[in-house]
């Protein structure tokens, strides 16, 4: 008669196991190489896609950096030979995402709502550094943090004027973001 200690396979805890000697894959490392296939695969369109978010435009003078004032919104039309496109730039004396100056709190956006294009002209809220509502829908931007939406129907952030200041001048040189009613932000 054998003993039933002949007949016993020595199993160990998976833990036991140096990696190398497992015989299968366990759930976390098929998930973790299922994830970072998913990621190379889509790298290129991610890529492709945030190349599209920023568009540059020929360089536009817009005012001169000491004839700006304090949550005084000056409106401009930007991009060049784009009479639909209007813009503002405020210097809201508060930093603030893409801002440039010396202390990064002059900004520039679009008049138009990102939700329905509806005119944002004349709505701006110094107290808050915000624009709106949006007489369509309510919508209201916070003009610190790269015109996100604070409330209303809006999905997207304003689009944002790119800036640079040379030799005391303010310029537009490009856009973040889509402008509403064009479909590439294409002049």
């Amino acid at each position: 008669m054998t003993s039933n200690n002949d007949n016993i396979i020595d199993i160990k805890k998976e833990s036991e196991h140096p990696e190398s000697e497992r015989l299968c894959m366990t759930r976390r490392n098929f998930l973790l190489m299922g994830a970072g296939t998913i990621v190379l695969s889509t790298m290129p369109g991610i890529v492709a896609a945030v190349k599209l978010i920023a568009k540059d435009y020929p360089r536009q003078e817009i005012i001169s950096l000491k004839d700006l004032k304090k949550d005084q919104p000056i409106d401009f039309l930007y991009p060049p030979n784009n009479p639909s496109s209007s813009f503002f730039i405020v210097k809201l004396d508060e930093e603030a995402g893409g801002g440039v100056g010396p202390n990064n709190d002059i900004v520039s956006f679009s008049n138009l709502c990102s939700h329905m294009g509806g005119p944002l002209n004349g709505t701006y809220k110094a107290s808050h550094k915000a624009i709106g509502p949006c007489p369509l829908h309510l919508t209201t931007f916070d003009l610190t943090r790269h015109g996100m939406v604070i409330s209303g129907h809006a999905t997207e952030s304003l689009p944002q004027a790119r800036l640079e200041i040379s030799e005391g001048h303010i310029y537009a040189v490009g856009v973040t973001g889509l402008i509403y009613g064009q479909h590439d932000n294409l002049a």
